[in-house]
């Protein structure tokens, strides 16, 4: 498939339609990244959706991009940025070379702020890479604990407000591998600070949290 031709698959929103035909033939995938990394209208968010969803399905199709992938962490679009961060957790499950590990603290760095979402597509993400791989496991939650203090900006401005949703999504993330943590105490603790969150829902996956694993 040509550049010219996977443009207009996407600009007649055929996205499901890529991704079945991606799958079978995986070299769509490098025509993808480079209209994702090139093109300048909305086609190239369609691009991104395309990889995301195939590393969803088959990791192991999207994994000779990793590197591509970790470049475009660093992105100036926000939504390719994110997209990135969430296609590579899904690759964790087929790192035989540990690329991953490589990265870890570049991965994790923006964590801690200024990007809200940024922050939250990371945690939400980190649960997968636990998953895929245990003996990152305790690194991972020190990680994801480190959003209690982050300091996250909306218009301009640190917002409070903005680390409660981050770390809402944290107790969910480290609900989900929980059970590889060797701190549990340190993790339970994090959540049961949360139970004074002024956001209900924040309060209600707490509660869930403590209920299921003290």
């Amino acid at each position: 498939m040509t550049k010219e031709q996977l443009v207009s698959q996407i600009k007649q929103k055929r996205i499901e339609l890529l991704v079945k035909k991606t799958i079978k033939e995986p070299k769509i995938i490098a025509v993808a990244c480079e209209v994702m990394e090139t093109e300048s209208s909305a086609v190239k968010f369609g691009a991104e959706k395309v990889i995301r969803l195939v590393s969803e399905k088959d990791p192991k199709l999207v994994y000779p991009y990793f590197d591509r992938l970790v470049k475009m962490t660093k992105h100036e679009n926000s939504f390719l940025k994110w997209g990135a961060y969430l296609t590579l957790a899904n690759l964790a499950a087929v790192d035989k070379k540990n690329k991953f590990e490589k990265v870890f603290a570049e991965y994790f760095k923006p964590i801690t702020g200024p990007q809200m979402v940024t922050a939250a597509n990371i945690v939400g993400g980190a649960a997968k890479i636990a998953q895929a791989k245990p003996k990152l496991a305790d690194r991972i939650a020190k990680e994801i604990l480190k959003v209690e203090k982050g300091i996250y900006k909306h218009k301009e401005k640190v917002s409070p407000e903005c680390r409660q949703v981050v770390c809402g999504t944290a107790i969910d993330s480290l609900e989900i591998f929980f059970d590889l943590v060797s701190d549990k105490k340190q993790v339970l603790d994090f959540v049961k600070r949360q139970l004074s969150s002024t956001r209900p829902q924040v309060v209600k996956g707490a509660k869930k949290f403590v209920k299921n694993n003290e």
